[in-house]
């Protein structure tokens, strides 16, 4: 089948919510792209060491009014490391004001804290690096296609157009939105679930390192919310993928499902409250109905409660 954007062959994707879809390893496998114009300055140690994804040290954050103080962090640390041939899912989970969307926004480059550093894999955080990040709101550009929001990452980076749309292409595939490459990204001509999909693919197709997730979720319908939850895994599985996905969500049951680590936060001022090793092992569809599944959620809903 020739592209109808640009006369190549591209391959097809199936089973997208059934293992682990084959096109993926076309798309993240090294290229010429990511050898040229690398996603991100930051550079892994070599296979068997141990190695930090990221690092905050001694964070303050202090929001001044004319007549108050509210103190966020005060000299707040928190690590990640990445896990030799296992990856990492993160999930923050906390009541609102606990400082879960502020980490990430310090990581995205979105905000500077008060006081502290921020290190990505060792490297101290500069102005000038950006790391992906999939909001709760909906973030494509309404007056571009699906298949310009998901090609803008590589054309920014001078990618010819021709193959910037050809690897668009495959994203779209990979997400499910085959057929609606030219539509407007905006609603109602696509759905909430749809438009987050446009942000995965959007936010993958240059192969970062790390990619944040803020809520991303919460305003789908149960379908939609689980059709992306299993997209988001068979990307993390993928073995030509080395991405740390840092999720934050007031769900249980989804940070369950797709953390293998997990951490609840408190207020007053924001620290670690608790920290967990989720071991389900590979998670499918049927991973939900386990006993030890519901374990986990049992036990951390209760920690989270004895929060409120």
């Amino acid at each position: 089948m020739k592209s109808k954007y640009f006369d190549t062959t591209v391959n097809h994707a199936n089973g997208l919510l059934n293992g682990v879809n084959p096109l993926l390893g076309e798309i993240f496998k090294t290229s010429p792209i990511t050898q040229e114009t690398p996603s991100t300055p930051f550079l892994k140690s070599n296979v068997g060491e141990s190695v930090d994804v990221i690092n905050l040290r001694g964070i303050h954050q202090i929001y001044k009014t004319h007549k108050s103080e509210n103190v966020l962090f005060n000299n707040f640390n928190f690590d990640i490391k990445d896990v030799e041939n296992e990856g990492q899912f993160i999930g923050l989970l906390g009541k609102s004001g606990c400082g879960k969307s502020t980490i990430l926004r310090y990581i995205a480059g979105l905000q500077e804290p008060t006081g502290g550093e921020v290190f990505i894999y060792g490297k101290k955080k500069t102005e000038n690096d950006r790391i992906p990040m999939i909001f709760q709101q909906y973030t494509s550009f309404p007056w571009k296609s699906v298949i310009e929001n998901v090609a803008l990452p590589l054309l920014v980076k001078n990618i010819n157009k021709r193959e910037a749309f050809d690897k668009a292409e495959e994203m779209i595939k990979i997400v499910g939105l085959s057929g609606h490459e030219d539509k407007w990204a905006r609603i109602p001509l696509l759905s909430g679930g749809q438009l987050q999909r446009v942000a995965i693919a959007r936010s993958l197709i240059a192969n970062p390192q790390i990619l944040l997730l803020d809520e991303p979720f919460s305003g789908l319908d149960i379908k939609n919310k689980a059709e992306l939850q299993n997209i988001l895994l068979n990307l993390f599985y993928n073995p030509n993928m080395d991405v740390t996905f840092i999720l934050v969500t007031h769900d249980i049951r989804e940070a369950v499902y797709l953390a293998n680590k997990l951490y609840i936060m408190k207020t007053e001022p924001a620290e670690i409250y608790r920290e967990y090793t989720i071991n389900l092992g590979r998670r499918t569809k049927e991973t939900k109905y386990m006993t030890l599944y519901n374990d986990y959620v049992k036990q951390i809903d209760n920690d989270f409660n004895s929060l409120i």
